[in-house]
């Protein structure tokens, strides 16, 4: 079956002398890796800038679901960026975005919404001229709304611990270890109270601020199976003085 879709590159592996294998996030199909060849000269369509992370394109594939890997029948760059590849902290940003994206939907099958939302936040970062250094703890907490399990706040206050094995606050410590005190719980609802509207309005240090990272980090290590420890971490830990 012939299928036309947008996709977010997440990430490229170069395979011998001019292969690449491409783990793609489409709109139509979710997650789908390819196999492709990259051409000696400059003639061809596939090119690989066409694969840095986070890139926009329209694909086009003869889709078969029983193969581990497709091949492209043609690609395009969509939408492309215009200050992301070119700013170091945007750039950083994105490269943390693409890591986590290719743990967090590894087994994502088609999701229209989630699609639409990274793309759109992506697009959002690349038009912003300044005050995102909250914007990829943003991206994060409120991609958990797409994936099953955006936090629960109906019961949130000063006073309450929060379980992060199932995402809900709790008069009581939980009995097991994966909580969080009332005094960092209440950074749960801070966060969820941001957008990338208001989000300038919410002073962190940089501390504060890594340390959200690290908790969001592990409360989607808690939900999705295998997710790992982030190699770009230590890069992000350093923006934002």
């Amino acid at each position: 079956m012939e299928m036309k879709t947008s996709a977010i590159v997440l990430h490229a592996l170069k395979y011998g002398e001019s292969q690449l294998i491409v783990d793609l996030f489409t709109r139509d199909a979710g997650r789908v890796s390819f196999f492709c060849h990259l051409p000696k000269s400059n003639k061809g369509k596939i090119k690989k800038q066409l694969f840095q992370p986070l890139t926009l394109l329209e694909v086009v594939f003869d889709y078969r679901p029983q193969a581990s890997m497709q091949r492209f029948r043609d690609l395009r760059l969509a939408k492309p960026f215009g200050s992301v590849p070119f700013d170091p902290v945007k750039l950083s940003i994105s490269l943390f975005l693409a890591e986590f994206l290719n743990y967090a939907t590894r087994n994502e099958q088609q999701n229209e919404l989630l699609y639409d939302y990274v793309e759109d936040s992506l697009l959002w970062l690349d038009n912003v001229s300044g005050q995102y250094a909250n914007f990829h703890l943003v991206f994060m907490m409120r991609l958990s709304r797409f994936i099953g399990f955006f936090p629960n706040l109906a019961e949130s206050d000063a006073h309450q611990w929060f379980d992060l094995r199932n995402s809900v606050f709790t008069a009581v410590r939980p009995p097991h270890p994966d909580y969080l005190e009332p005094a960092e719980a209440s950074r749960i609802a801070l966060l969820m109270r941001m957008n990338y509207k208001n989000m300038h309005l919410f002073r962190m240090s940089q501390a504060e601020r890594n340390r959200c990272v690290e908790i969001i980090l592990n409360y989607y290590r808690l939900h999705v199976p295998g997710f790992p420890e982030m190699k770009s971490l230590p890069v992000l830990q350093t923006l934002f003085r």
